[in-house]
């Protein structure tokens, strides 16, 4: 069954190398450097997991997970938050997030964080 990964990073450079290190057999993965269409995006593309920056641009990846959180028909997307800002951990657990990743993050610790979360 084929899987599918929104990961949504401002940073071009960092959406890219996350997209190489993603990009597998029986994986489709989409990219964005902003969030505002989440909830068409969700709709269009069914993912699996959605990668959020947190400071991406126009509503932000926390309002972002929210709207997304707020269908309940999204219970089984996994959500993994990134972010440099020093309270990710709390921001993660406060908007329901499933995993979060602090900047600057180790590339096999983040190949494994996604590979686990897309397996439960």
């Amino acid at each position: 069954m084929e899987q599918c990964i929104l990961i949504y990073e401002d940073d071009r450079d960092l959406l890219e190398l996350c997209k190489i290190i993603l990009t597998g057999p029986g994986r489709t993965i989409r990219t964005f450097s902003r969030c505002e269409n989440i909830v068409s995006d969700v709709e269009r593309f069914h993912p699996d997991l959605i990668l959020m920056d947190l400071w991406i641009p126009e509503i932000g990846g926390k309002k972002a997970i929210e709207l997304v959180k707020e269908d309940r028909g999204n219970d089984h997307i996994a959500v993994i938050l990134f972010s440099a800002n020093a309270e990710i951990a709390q921001i993660s657990d406060d908007i329901g997030a499933d995993g979060y990743l602090k900047k600057p993050f180790d590339l096999m610790n983040f190949k494994k964080t996604v590979e686990r979360h897309l397996c439960n």
